[in-house]
């Protein structure tokens, strides 16, 4: 193929040299790689550029649309002037300053704004030049042979982040993947970057490293609770006494002591980041622990985690759980969440998985969409966010701990557990009715470019109906392929048992039914996992809940005891389901008001009835552990 390539051809064509095809040859250079001739032109190392673009767009170009901090193109190219315009605009927020990289980029190159907007190969030249323009501003030597660790004060200085502490969180990261490589699946081949020798960085990030220390120090004293080199700023929720005796907008507590922490609830806005700020700081609305800007990972804290925010919609989910909001809307995807996002929000998520000791899987760093209702006439009105654009397995190789692991590739038979694996960049899946006042990645009809589940069917055909969810659809209504109806999904990373399989056709075990997903053999969408534990009713159908509630014995005078209300789900004879966690706790923490300390108020109430959390539909399920045989 000769000429300018298509943005549809960019992935597999354009990402050539330095990058090859993981099982194949590296990829021809006639192939129109089009970082090695910026590269060139501009007397950059390719693999610089390369890492740049992935660390900024993933290699995406989204097809000339932009961003929410308005850059463009692989590179990411800002429109500063146009950040600039929109400071005082309706979204309310004081826009962070911004390099106008589009506008340096058409002065160095001769090429219109236009075309660096919507045609990739002149919007990688178009980095390539404001890179090397601060290689030589700085003093530094430029040339395609030069040590990468020679350009990591120009890296931090033209990402478009603005805070010391976002740049050198950047740069950092781009030399760690030049150092390492990186990969990715799209189109049907798998790029990948070899790693690269980057020599000692230390002379050029020191200065950066100073500043960013200057501005945590401010921080310091709020004992905001992140790791280390993390921007972090600390926006403290209200707590306090309303008129007529109410309070806001959370709960102390002394977790993880008691309660304990057992799960990171993801969240989007369905807002921006300065309007979601100013509702977390009104005491009359409700609290989360943290959130993330789209446009650079900004990351603000609100609650300590040993208090109890208002996020889950799920009294227990919240007694256990740190939530996390992103700036975004579910339905425009990738357009909110940003790669800038992903990386700070993942690094917070590991951090904080560590130090309270919550596991790094699906059933346990989980989407609002996963939160179960409390009873059953709650179920039709949960969240569903982050939606059906977040890339969770994305996510989780960036919280090193990819989905894949413990699972193998050998062909799933009756019984097995499996994970559901199908990639995110093409895994169409058909999403209608789509909120078009914010214009997202979903279209009106016919399917995605990319998404996080995989269908679930009554039988095995594309054109068999969707499976029923009686909770979901309480009048006996249909499952719908709308983006908020999470009712004939199996998300990206839970675990299911299987119950049949007809050739490229797998079923589970899915709300008491038979549910077909296709799993190609030849490009599977589910992973057997190898010593995945599932569950079995002892004797006839058995119970569900929203939550692991203690026995009536267990609470003391001072505390009403609470219901153990049963769903109208129902776990059928021979019917088995993933067992994702076995050391559930069970219990339910009275707040009692405002003062923490007041006699008889603030107690976690401990009961002995047990219960296994497990992947039931599409939101986590906890069965009565006596009910049922573990296998």
């Amino acid at each position: 193929m000769t000429g300018p390539l298509s943005r549809r051809n960019f992935l597999v064509a354009a990402l050539a040299v330095p990058l090859t095809a993981a099982a194949a040859p590296a990829l021809a250079v006639d192939q129109h790689d089009q970082f090695a001739p910026a590269a060139t032109k501009y007397a950059v190392p390719p693999a610089v550029l390369a890492a740049i673009s992935y660390g900024q767009t993933r290699w995406e170009d989204h097809e000339g649309a932009p961003s929410t901090s308005l850059g463009y193109g692989p590179m990411h190219l800002i429109d500063g002037a146009a950040v600039r315009a929109q400071r005082d605009a309706a979204r309310g927020e004081s826009a962070p300053g911004a390099l106008d990289t589009l506008g340096q980029a058409a002065a160095l190159t001769g090429i219109d704004k236009q075309r660096l907007r919507t045609d990739p190969a002149s919007n990688i030249a178009g980095g390539a030049a404001v890179l090397a323009d601060a290689q030589r501003s700085l003093g530094h030597p430029t040339g395609t042979g030069t040590d990468p660790a020679t350009w990591y004060a120009a890296i931090a200085a033209t990402c478009g982040f603005t805070s010391a502490a976002t740049q050198l969180g950047f740069a950092d990261d781009v030399v760690a993947d030049l150092r390492k490589g990186v990969s990715k699946q799209a189109a049907g081949a798998k790029l990948q970057l070899a790693p690269s020798k980057v020599g000692d960085v230390t002379a050029q990030r020191a200065p950066l490293a100073a500043r960013a220390d200057a501005a945590r120090r401010t921080l310091a004293a709020a004992a905001v609770d992140a790791p280390t080199g993390l921007a972090v700023d600390d926006v403290p929720a209200p707590y306090e006494q309303l008129s007529g005796g109410g309070y806001g907008n959370h709960d102390l507590a002394r977790r993880p002591a008691s309660p304990s922490i057992t799960h990171i609830v993801i969240h989007d806005m369905e807002g921006y980041y300065a309007s979601s700020l100013k509702l977390v700081q009104d005491p009359t609305y409700v609290a989360w622990n943290y959130s993330v800007r789209s446009s650079d990972g900004r990351i603000a804290q609100h609650l300590q985690a040993k208090d109890i925010g208002w996020h889950a919609g799920n009294w227990y989910f919240n007694m256990h759980s740190i939530g996390i909001e992103h700036e975004g809307f579910a339905v425009a995807g990738p357009k909110w969440f940003s790669e800038a996002m992903y990386r700070t929000s993942a690094k917070l998520v590991a951090y904080l998985a560590t130090k309270y000791g919550v596991p790094l899987d699906r059933a346990h760093i989980i989407g609002h969409d996963q939160v179960p209702a409390t009873t059953t006439s709650g179920i039709a009105g949960m969240h569903w966010d982050p939606g059906p654009f977040w890339d969770w397995e994305h996510y989780f190789e960036l919280l090193g701990k990819p989905l894949t692991t413990g699972t193998t590739t050998t062909a799933p038979v009756i019984g097995d557990v499996v994970r559901i694996l199908p990639g995110f960049a093409g895994n169409g899946q058909v999403l209608t009715g789509c909120d078009t006042n914010n214009p997202p990645l979903c279209v009106t009809n016919g399917p995605q470019p990319g998404a996080n589940f995989v269908a679930l069917h009554k039988l095995a055909s594309d054109s068999s109906p969707l499976v029923d969810d009686i909770g979901a659809h309480p009048d006996g209504s249909a499952s719908t392929t709308n983006p908020s109806d999470v009712s004939a999904r199996a998300a990206a990373g839970t675990d299911w048992v299987v119950a049949a399989v007809d050739g490229d056709w797998t079923a589970i075990w899915y709300l008491d039914q038979l549910a077909w997903f296709k799993n190609p053999k030849a490009k599977p969408t589910a992973r057997v996992v190898t010593g995945g534990r599932k569950a079995r009713p002892k004797t006839g159908p058995i119970k569900l809940y929203g939550r692991a509630y203690p026995e009536a014995s267990a609470y003391p005078s001072s505390v009403t005891a609470q219901p153990i209300s049963a769903y109208s789900y129902v776990w059928g004879v021979g019917q088995e389901y993933a067992v994702v966690d076995e050391r559930v706790p069970t219990d339910y923490y009275k707040s009692g008001g405002f003062d923490l300390n007041a006699p008889g108020t603030h107690i976690d109430v401990v009961g002995t009835t047990k219960y296994y959390l497990v992947n039931f539909g599409h939101r986590l399920m906890y069965v009565k552990a006596a009910d049922v045989v573990v296998s």
